[in-house]
């Protein structure tokens, strides 16, 4: 456990939830373990810690905003994607335990396996009595996500940006389809596309369905002038 104190600066003490926090579902079946022992149940708690923590950095950051614009900053913060770039980042990701053929296909490196691990260290560090040195740390850890998606709000909700633009015009909304999967499992490439008015107005790759969803309705955006293309 030494490794997960000195990423997150806090000291463990009870070593067994901290283990169960980063054991994949597949080791416990693999090793005939019981249920409890791997990060579901964590990963729910931790979950709830994560987003009582944002949003009270949230509710103190912006005083003047309002619920509805809290909650999509919020939704976009703990979204798999800013959670498995922060597993991955601080080095938490190479600690999952997860079984060796499950190992060999990479998936220590899925975007959801990484982002779940994530918020179940959180709920083990909630559980050790830690809440206090652990909101700090998320704070320390989140500050800078929060600002650049507020700077760039527009990239990261571009989907509801888009369906609220095509109603006002008729009331019809877009349509995503998966178009491709291609690479490795443990590191997928999803190829989409979005129709309106029958028509295919973009195209975009991600690393999960969601990210070239997104991806694919900013470029959607930028293409029908809903948001300004940046130089």
């Amino acid at each position: 456990m030494k490794a997960v104190e000195e990423i997150f600066g806090i000291k463990v003490d009870n070593s067994e939830i901290f283990i169960s926090a980063l054991t994949h579902p597949s080791y416990t079946k693999e090793k005939e373990l019981d249920y409890t022992k791997c990060y579901e149940r964590l990963e729910f708690l931790g979950d709830a810690v994560l987003k009582l923590v944002i949003s009270d950095i949230l509710y103190n950051k912006f005083p003047d905003s309002a619920e509805g614009d809290m909650s999509k900053i919020r939704s976009i913060v703990v979204s798999d994607n800013i959670l498995s770039k922060i597993s991955k980042k601080i080095g938490l990701a190479e600690l999952i335990i997860a079984a060796e053929h499950d190992e060999k296909l990479g998936i220590k490196k899925l975007e959801s396996v990484t982002a779940c691990a994530f918020e179940a260290v959180l709920g083990a560090y909630f559980l050790d009595g830690k809440f206090e040195l652990l909101r700090l740390k998320i704070k320390e850890i989140f500050l800078p996500y929060i600002d650049e998606i507020c700077e760039n709000i527009d990239k990261y909700n571009a989907k509801a940006l888009l369906q609220e633009y095509t109603q006002s015009l008729d009331k019809t909304t877009p349509i995503y389809r998966l178009v491709k999967e291609s690479g490795p499992p443990h590191n997928r490439v999803f190829t989409v596309e979005v129709e309106y008015n029958n028509e295919i107005i973009a195209i975009a790759d991600g690393k999960s369905k969601k990210e070239a969803e997104q991806k694919c309705a900013y470029s959607a955006c930028q293409k029908m002038g809903v948001i300004k293309c940046q130089k």
